[in-house]
């Protein structure tokens, strides 16, 4: 099988494009596999460091604005149509899958026109502007949430298989438990709440776990906070001069730059705090935890809201919109949960209902028919 992937920009995209070629290349070892990405964004070293090429594209999004830099962006991204025709000419792909954002644009169109067979990837439920731009000339649209098909009334065939990711629902051993709690500081006797804001932090979230922290509001539970590695040193440096806390010896807090063992951490939490990613959100379905949502307030589409309505309409989330977020605010809502454990674990399996089992083995299987109906 030989597939082209676009995928650019952000993880979001990008680490579904990685999942759905490490499943084909198990289940087809010849495959041959390519990227299609721009040379600005993360594709620049996840693509590579996952053994794969990468070709890359002069391709943008679109700004609705009328402007000269604008006309040139769409101008350089329509130009990009005709560099990969070329590319489809000599590459010869059995399917194109594009894995959401503007990269889709320029890659789908040019396969249409070669009558190559077109699948597209949306992780969130409310899809983008390229998909969406897209919807009714590709083959197939692969949806991360049920609510998606609603927003995709052009759409020749929708089928919803999750969007897949690393973090799943393991057994942690008590031992192993122990283990983790230890390194980390904590203990087995208050509620622990995980709070991160993605990969490079989230500020608004920062921000009021800082007065959260430095009043001690957090009496009732730990705090596992993953700052971001931008902002790790700041916060550091922001906890000593403000307030007289050394950053590795808060009371019921441990701070660090990044998690890198996260499906551990999301196993042996009671709570999570964060935004609202079409990944984040499948991670915490797939381990079946209750969350505080707050959704980042400009994501395009404000599509972040829309997922984290997915787990609030059935009671497995509560949503904090950043412009209302304070101390305050947040702290109250996390006592409220925190002190009800069993309502805790409710909300966790109603969230776990909504996991999709399978998903690479749903996505190769609808990759498969696509191919072979051409």
């Amino acid at each position: 099988m030989n597939v082209m992937i676009a995928a650019a920009g952000t993880g979001g995209h990008i680490n579904p494009g990685l999942a759905i070629a490490n499943k084909i290349k198990k289940e087809e070892p010849n495959s041959q596999i390519i990227f299609i990405g721009t040379n600005r964004g993360l594709e620049n070293d996840l693509v590579p460091r996952a053994g794969y090429e990468l070709k890359t594209i002069d391709a943008y999004g679109f700004d609705r604005t009328i402007s000269f830099e604008n006309i040139k962006k769409i101008y350089k991204t329509f130009h990009c149509i005709k560099i990969m025709k070329k590319m489809i000419e000599e590459f010869k792909p059995d399917v194109v899958i594009g894995t959401g954002g503007y990269i889709c644009v320029p890659v789908g169109l040019a396969a249409k026109s070669k009558k190559i067979p077109i699948i597209l990837h949306e992780s969130n439920a409310f899809p983008g502007v390229a998909v969406k731009m897209l919807s009714s000339k590709v083959n197939k649209i692969l949806l991360g949430f049920e609510d998606a098909k609603k927003r995709l009334p052009k759409a020749k065939e929708l089928c919803v298989t999750g969007t897949p990711t690393k973090v799943k629902k393991v057994e942690i051993s008590n031992n192993r438990k122990q283990e983790l709690l230890k390194q980390n500081g904590l203990n087995q006797n208050k509620p622990i709440v995980l709070f991160f804001g993605g990969s490079q932090g989230a500020q608004s979230i920062n921000q009021s776990l800082l007065e959260i922290i430095s009043n001690q509001k957090n009496k009732n539970y730990q705090i596992m906070w993953a700052a971001g590695p931008a902002q790790y040193e700041e916060i550091k440096s922001n906890l000593y001069k403000n307030y007289n806390l050394q950053i590795d010896s808060i009371p019921n807090v441990k701070i660090v730059p990044y998690i890198y063992n996260m499906e551990e951490m999301m196993n042996i939490i009671d709570l999570v705090v964060c935004r609202s990613g079409a990944m984040t959100i499948t991670e915490i379905t797939n381990v079946g935890k209750p969350a505080i949502f707050i959704p980042f307030p400009f994501a395009t589409e404000n599509h972040q809201e829309y997922n984290a309505k997915v787990l609030e309409k059935v009671g497995a989330a509560k949503i904090i919109l950043d412009k209302d977020l304070n101390s305050e605010k947040l702290n109250s809502e996390i006592e409220n949960l925190v002190k009800d454990k069993e309502k805790l674990l409710q909300m966790g399996e109603k969230a776990n209902k909504i996991s999709i089992p399978n998903v690479e083995e749903r996505i190769y299987k609808e990759i498969t028919k696509t191919i072979r109906k051409q």
